[in-house]
């Protein structure tokens, strides 16, 4: 008998002209969570939940990258001994081009 030269569906991303299929496991214990917030988020559809949570969870990723840059700036005024109320005329000279040597 000849070898099985399918691809395997879950291996190979389909591409139907919309967008493509993507396999992913879910551990059985997360699933009637994943129902459940398919049915509130997705009407039922996941693919319609996956694009509704693209939303909230690239704010979230942004917000945590701000919280992450304002740390540092504050660590930086800090150290540079620069008073936060000072920052706003700093960066005003800065981008005006005042600030650069």
């Amino acid at each position: 008998m000849g070898a099985d030269t399918r691809k395997s569906k879950a291996r190979t991303p389909r591409d139907h002209g919309k967008g493509q299929t993507l396999g992913f496991s879910v551990q059985s214990e997360d699933r009637p969570v994943l129902d459940e917030l398919v049915d509130y988020f997705g009407g039922g559809n996941r693919s319609a939940y996956l694009r509704a949570t693209y939303r909230v969870m690239k704010s979230i990723m942004l917000a945590e990258q701000l919280r992450e840059l304002q740390a540092y700036g504050q660590q930086r005024t800090a150290e540079l001994g620069i008073e936060p109320a000072e920052v706003p005329d700093r960066v005003r000279e800065f981008l005006k081009g005042e600030g650069r040597a």
